[in-house]
């Protein structure tokens, strides 16, 4: 089955037929969100998936990374109950980068490790490990919320080599999502349909810096 969650520069140009505004395309930004629940100070940008609809995409980074480090993050992403799956490439396009899917599985959200070679269904990857936290999991009758630490979503082999995502720059993202759920929702290598929509933008990890990150992993249930 094919599951091309990438990227199609000439229709996101044109935002058509993809049940959003077209000037969504061009407008990359990411604020400053403060979770009284985890204690993270996520960066945080609503992706629209429809006209009156976002997916709210989180990412919270340590301070003071040295250059050229690798770094865990905690992703936090919200979704209407009415997204079957979300989807993030942390390299900004499908092919080549890590993967992150989520969804809601009966009364708890689960997270999915991908890596696609191609615009192909994103087979299992293990070079990115998630540790879904013990806060900011949950299944409501409106959304569904996945709060998980990522090691090895910040630095991985690209297409055109080694890349380590900026920890207090901009850093080029895409989204996917369908509407149509997991075949298997229990299980995190589930096959899933092809996106409804998709998008791509540039995300500030700046504003989401957190110079206790490693103890508000641990006290959220994480490893350091």
């Amino acid at each position: 089955m094919r599951c091309a969650f990438g990227i199609v520069w000439a229709a996101s140009l044109l935002g058509i037929s993809l049940g959003r505004p077209s000037d969504v395309v061009a407008r990359d930004s990411a604020l400053a969100y403060y979770d009284p629940e985890t204690g993270f100070t996520f960066s945080e940008f609503k992706a629209a998936y429809s006209l009156s609809a976002n997916i709210v995409y989180r990412v919270a980074v340590p301070s003071n990374v040295p250059s050229g480090t690798p770094y865990d993050i905690v992703l936090q992403i919200v979704a209407p109950t009415q997204v079957g799956w979300a989807g993030l490439a942390w390299g900004g396009t499908m092919p080549k980068n890590p993967l992150t899917v989520g969804w809601a599985n009966g009364q708890k959200p689960l997270v999915s490790s991908r890596y696609a070679t191609g615009h192909t269904m994103p087979a299992a990857y293990t070079g990115a490990t998630y540790r879904q936290l013990t806060t900011g999991n949950r299944v409501n009758g409106t959304h569904w919320q996945l709060t998980t630490q990522c090691t090895g979503c910040t630095s991985f082999t690209g297409a055109n080599g080694a890349v380590r995502l900026n920890p207090t720059g901009s850093n080029r993202f895409a989204f996917a999502y369908a509407a149509s759920k997991p075949s298997s929702p229990s299980s995190n290598t589930s096959s899933f349909g092809m996106h409804d929509v998709f998008n791509y933008w540039s995300h500030d990890f700046s504003v989401g810096q957190n110079p206790d990150f490693a103890s508000l992993v641990v006290k959220n249930g994480g490893t350091a």
